[in-house]
């Protein structure tokens, strides 16, 4: 059929860990789940299967959405940079799907912070606490005094 990919019309190749897809079709009539295969494969998802990142992605979501449910329930002054630290530490724990979640998801929030012009210094304290967070270390480092300990 005309405008649809098929399997014919790709071809992959592994260099150095990594695939490289070469389409006979513009990338503009690519179905969204071949676009969502592809950026999987730009990523080097080949140590582990395609089932178990995504799952680690989305668990890696959800624990940074908890960690944001928390920080708005906590409403604590100052602790802003425990509970990012909190659900990038979680979302890593969960593996490889996990941390590329909270990176995503971490570097998106900060990208749009800066498109709407708020500091650049209090930006680069927040990607300090991400990455603090993903790295593994305890984020109660962050913790602010007094904060309640069901947080």
């Amino acid at each position: 059929m005309k405008g649809q990919l098929n399997i014919t019309e790709a071809s992959a190749t592994q260099r150095n860990g990594i695939f490289i897809l070469v389409f006979s079709r513009p990338y503009s009539r690519m179905k969204p789940s071949i676009a969502i295969i592809c950026c999987f494969l730009v990523l080097g998802v080949d140590s582990q299967s395609w089932f178990e990142f995504m799952k680690e992605a989305g668990q890696g979501t959800r624990d940074m959405w908890r960690a944001y449910s928390d920080m708005r329930e906590a409403n604590w002054k100052y602790s802003d940079r425990y509970f990012r630290a909190r659900g990038n530490y979680d979302a890593a724990q969960r593996g490889p799907g996990g941390a590329w979640a909270a990176k995503v998801i971490s570097d998106a929030r900060e990208g749009i912070r800066r498109f709407t012009g708020r500091g650049t210094e209090q930006s680069r304290a927040n990607q300090f606490a991400n990455e603090w967070g993903r790295s593994g270390r305890d984020p109660n480092y962050f913790r602010p005094p007094g904060l309640p300990s069901k947080y």
